[in-house]
């Protein structure tokens, strides 16, 4: 049987289709369909075989004309109001996402909704979208092995990663109280030690860059300061341990060795030890040495990764990192807004500052650097313009800067809200 067939068997002004939604009845003129033909009730005319029919509905009687849909019987009147008014709107006590969802069932678009309607529709739909992402970025950190607390999660809730290896109790023990500072007493003893002893570094690491504190020896070649040399060896012996001691006790040394906060715990040890290696060979003043001597300088200033040690025990040094990892987007865009402002300010005061004796934006690269600080509203003042057309463009990047800073640190600011909030409940269950 042709089923198209069935639709021409009256004349066009009384042809109709039986609809059965969840019970409630109803019958459709065909006049009325064909207004909205990409609609699912306006293609079931097209159809020409069961098979077809039976994709846009649950079940089909050729003999009653009747079509079956398991769907909301209540909302169906809503589309029977648009079949008749060309409009939809939303309907009371029934989730944005749920309304959202049926409309698309039937083949409705949102070009539909009424004037009234469209703006609140809007503003649900982002904050479900808004609650959504709350979801995944919790699914996210409970399942990221890049941060510490989502780490610290997954040891909690599967400890049997232990089971089989060797000291499996006595290391998971151990495990979970270098992780969870809140787990014991003796858990929050060990975190203190370690955040001390980071303090400790960074205050000789910048005493050290103190003139008054360096010394020399009878050849006039500058060395250590013993005191501050003791302490950088006891800070270094006190981070190799901990570190040594986190990886033989990890459930996983492959994803320890993975992890970004561990990383950066190898980068804080590791110059030291490249410097002891080097001191040792440095006998003679071959050129050789004295260009590995300039590597080895560049090592020390790597004793800077010790302050990101305190990430380990900080939800919001955590959470910001997490923030920056998820909002490349935006982070993408404040460059990319901020190199076509620059590029197209720096270009407009050479324009106007080039015949100007006392200015010194002579040159578009040095309008670079300009455009930056005056984007930025840093203004060190090392250059300025000294034109009246000079001073209204710099008023007018100043603003323009204002404006694009504003748009995309809006963003990133309440994802670092949210990851925070996220970060703190972790730490404090």
């Amino acid at each position: 049987m042709v089923y198209r067939q069935i639709f021409h068997q009256h004349s066009p002004d009384t042809c109709f289709i039986n609809v059965n939604v969840g019970g409630f009845k109803r019958r459709m003129e065909h006049t009325v369909l064909k207004r909205f033909p990409d609609t699912r009730l306006g293609r079931l005319l097209c159809c020409s075989s069961k098979e077809a029919i039976l994709e846009l509905c649950d079940d089909f009687s050729p003999s009653d004309m009747e079509y079956y849909f398991d769907r909301n019987p209540q909302f169906f009147c809503y589309i029977l109001n648009f079949y008749l008014s060309g409009k939809i709107h939303l309907v009371d006590g029934l989730c944005v996402v749920s309304f959202f969802q049926e409309i698309e069932y039937w083949g409705i678009k949102e070009r539909h909704l009424d004037f009234c309607c469209t703006n609140k529709f809007q503003e649900l739909m982002e904050l479900a979208d808004g609650r959504c992402f709350d979801e995944r970025s919790g699914e996210l950190q409970l399942h990221s092995s890049d941060s510490s607390s989502e780490e610290l999660s997954a040891v909690k809730d599967n400890t049997d990663l232990f089971e089989g290896s060797w000291c499996a109790d006595f290391r998971r023990n151990i495990w979970i109280r270098l992780e969870n500072p809140g787990y014991s007493a003796s858990a929050k003893a060990m975190a203190v030690a370690s955040i001390s002893v980071v303090l400790v570094s960074i205050v000789a690491m910048c005493v050290h860059s103190m003139p008054d504190f360096h010394q020399l020896d009878v050849n006039e070649k500058e060395i250590e300061n013993p005191v501050l040399a003791f302490l950088e060896g006891v800070c270094v012996l006190f981070f190799s341990a901990e570190f040594v001691l986190r990886m033989a006790v990890a459930p996983s040394a492959i994803k320890f060795l993975c992890s970004p906060l561990n990383i950066i715990d190898l980068m804080s040890v590791l110059p030291f030890y490249v410097i002891t290696a080097w001191d040792t060979v440095d006998e003679g003043e071959s050129t050789e040495l004295k260009n590995v001597g300039k590597v080895v300088q560049i090592l020390r200033l790597m004793r800077v990764f010790r302050i990101l040690k305190l990430a380990r025990h900080s939800a919001g040094l955590r959470s910001l990192g997490t923030t920056l990892r998820h909002s490349s987007r935006e982070v993408g865009m404040l460059v990319l807004f901020m190199s076509v402002g620059v590029s197209m300010f720096s270009a407009l005061i050479y324009c106007v500052e080039k015949e100007s004796q006392e200015s010194d934006l002579q040159n578009i690269p040095i309008g670079w650097w300009w455009a930056t600080i005056s984007m930025t509203t840093v203004g060190y003042g090392d250059t300025f313009p000294t034109t009246f057309a000079g001073k209204l463009i710099g008023t007018l990047c100043i603003i323009c800067g204002l404006l694009i800073v504003a748009l995309p640190v809006t963003s990133i600011f309440n994802k670092f809200s949210e990851f925070y909030q996220r970060q703190r409940h972790t730490v404090s269950s």
